[in-house]
């Protein structure tokens, strides 16, 4: 039982990780375009609002791009457990011909294991989406703020 409840949690550290580490990189992508962007046209700040707006606009496609890809990723991750959990019931199936216990208890783990996966991948695509949906906002708002 305690099997089941550190990989739950260290399921749940691992989506705070990525979420951290999403927020954190757009945050100094965004920071590093602020500090290296074209210092001869300060004294023209139209310029540096077309830059900014080029810039957030940036942001957010890479911000939709990394988005998919790591909605890619936790897809493939959820059917590679859901394979690997089938692998294993059909192994304990071709072992155990009578229908025995064991090839019962196996057969409801890997119902119970896609299960999981697909609950588990559906929340962490949740939260990937909110963080995008965050990036976003804040690349808005700043957007916003310089243009006013």
């Amino acid at each position: 039982m305690k099997l089941n409840y550190l990989t739950k949690r260290l399921s749940t550290v691992g989506r705070w990780i990525a979420t951290t580490v999403f927020c954190v990189s757009a945050i100094a992508f965004v920071w590093q375009g602020a500090f290296f962007s074209n210092t001869a046209a300060m004294a023209s700040p139209a310029m540096n609002l077309i830059a900014s707006a080029d810039m957030g606009d940036k942001v957010q496609n890479k911000a939709s791009e990394d988005a998919r890809q790591t909605k890619n990723f936790i897809r493939d991750t959820a059917d590679k457990v859901e394979q690997t959990a089938n692998k294993n019931a059909t192994k304990v199936d071709r072992a155990t011909d009578d229908g025995s216990f064991l090839e019962r208890k196996a057969n409801r783990d890997a119902a119970r294991i896609g299960k999981r996966a697909e609950e588990d991948a559906a929340r962490t695509q949740e939260a990937v989406d909110n963080t995008k949906n965050v990036v976003e906002k804040a690349v808005d708002n700043i957007k916003d703020a310089f243009s006013n």
